[in-house]
């Protein structure tokens, strides 16, 4: 969960996990540790047509959620991180 300091969403003043509720740490707008953000539109022939999802997840909460997937997620080591 985000929260703002203005209604233009353009600072981040406060990040939580939406699993958890952990407060993730942020200094000046900019998120300090590893977060999942997950944001999705859904489509037609879902239960959920036209509806707009957005949560975070804390690290912690992340590879709880990924370890009872089935399939594991793809993975790719990336050299830089800009």
């Amino acid at each position: 969960m985000r929260k703002y300091y203005d209604e233009q969403k353009n600072q981040l003043a406060e990040l939580y996990c939406n699993c958890c509720g952990k407060k993730i740490k942020t200094e000046n707008g900019t998120i300090m540790e590893g977060v999942f953000p997950a944001h999705v539109l859904w489509g037609y022939f879902s239960g959920k047509d036209g509806e707009r999802h957005q949560f975070d997840l804390c690290e912690d909460c992340y590879d709880k959620w990924v370890a009872a997937f089935q399939i594991p997620p793809e993975t790719e080591l990336e050299n830089e991180l800009l």
